[in-house]
């Protein structure tokens, strides 16, 4: 997400992946054969460059890996680094997903505006000046909806599978079969529904000149040119007010969408 966003709440317990922060999945190898092991890494950090993040399973409420004909647990130990590993089976492309539970953070209204701004959520920032609350600090619950890609046996299969995460990024074509200047079509659910008026950012790593963006139409659906090779990662988030009495006013949902276009570097 912005370079600002991701600034704030470094101090944040590491393995939560602080609000502001991009929070995704990297593996071992994007393209694999047919019974290779995968290791999967969480990353925290910000222009697809991240720390690593070990594995937490009071913080973990899913970890996932979709094949070609089922779904499983991701293997792995608590506090290890890398979080998980799983062996590749039939061809296709294998979705990898991470589901935090949900954490609670206070942010000063300076940061929390700011933060607002770079996500382009003008319409929370008005209903916050609205209700008297820009002076105040903002009270978030947060989680995470992270996944991943990965082709095997040069298989076309499974890209598209849903994962049922709150918030979803869901590519309508494959990554795998794209080339460099190819346009990504994306969908994008929250809670099994079309989300519309989401920001969704695109990066490539090592490339950010090639940073783009796009918001959701009123089907939650956009479109994203892709003009380098390598690496991407797509983020976006969605925030909304909480009932009143709660111990947080907003809840926030961080999703992203991991992959490896392929094509001359």
């Amino acid at each position: 997400m912005a370079a600002l966003t991701r600034s704030l709440c470094a101090v944040v317990l590491l393995a939560a992946a602080a609000p502001g922060h991009d929070f995704w999945i990297e593996p071992s190898c994007y393209h694999v054969q047919e019974s290779a092991l995968v290791a999967l890494h969480l990353r925290v950090g910000m222009q697809f460059e991240g720390e690593p993040v070990a594995r937490n399973a009071e913080l973990t409420r899913q970890f996932v890996v979709a094949g070609a004909r089922s779904e499983s647990p991701v293997a792995g130990e608590d506090g290890a680094e890398p979080a998980g590993w799983f062996r590749a089976g039939a061809p296709g492309v294998y979705v990898v997903g991470y589901r935090s539970n949900r954490k609670f953070i206070e942010i000063e209204p300076k940061h929390f505006q700011e933060y607002l701004e770079e996500e382009g959520m003008g319409e929370i920032i008005e209903r916050r000046r609205q209700s008297g609350e820009a002076d105040m600090p903002g009270r978030e619950w947060y989680s995470r909806c992270a996944k991943l890609l990965v082709e095997v046996g040069g298989g076309r299969d499974g890209y598209e599978r849903v994962l049922g995460f709150e918030l979803e990024l869901i590519p309508e074509k494959n990554p795998y079969a794209l080339q460099p200047g190819d346009e990504l079509p994306i969908r994008l659910l929250f809670r099994g529904r079309p989300l519309a008026g989401a920001l969704i950012e695109a990066e490539a790593k090592g490339r950010p000149e090639a940073r783009r963006q796009a918001r959701t139409d009123a089907h939650g659906r956009a479109v994203i040119r892709l003009p380098a090779a390598g690496p991407w990662l797509l983020a976006v988030v969605h925030v909304e007010r909480t009932p009143p009495g709660r111990q947080a006013d907003w809840e926030s949902w961080w999703a992203s969408l991991v992959f490896d276009l392929p094509g001359r570097r």
